[in-house]
């Protein structure tokens, strides 16, 4: 249905659509760090009985980015946002950069984040290793 560059770009969109390229840019190389990570919260597809590394699985994986989670608000406005969308064309543009390996990581490794509205369990004994606007990532967790 939806391919890597479609979701990467919808997450985005969920994500950070209000914190300017450079926070969507951030996003995206949160989703491509874990991605390249080969971790729990690496997503997989099955291809020919094999377990594959996606990146929109990544994306999807259940209650890693919550814009995808069932009840959030933003849930509906990704799975609608199109073209038409100034902002989503560019999320667009930022995850096929990010997709072709062209999207340089500028936030030290971050596999996290979180806006500084909340402050959630697994933040509290470590230090952000970039911050920008709304968002603080981290690296260490």
């Amino acid at each position: 249905m939806f391919d890597d560059v479609d979701i990467l770009a919808r997450t985005i969109y969920g994500e950070a659509r209000s914190e300017g390229r450079k926070g969507m840019e951030a996003v995206a190389c949160v989703v491509m760090n874990r991605f390249y990570a080969n971790k729990w919260f690496t997503g997989y597809r099955i291809y020919q009985g094999k377990k594959i590394p996606s990146i929109a699985q990544t994306c999807l994986k259940k209650y890693q980015f919550s814009c995808w989670n069932e009840g959030d608000a933003n849930l509906v406005t990704i799975q609608n946002v199109d073209t038409f969308d100034a902002t989503f064309r560019q999320c667009r543009e930022i995850a096929q950069l990010a997709v072709s390996g062209q999207l340089r990581d500028f936030t030290n490794g971050a596999t996290y984040y979180h806006t500084k509205r909340i402050k959630p369990y697994w933040a509290k004994e470590h230090k952000p290793c970039y911050i920008y606007k709304n968002h603080c990532f981290y690296n260490d967790i």
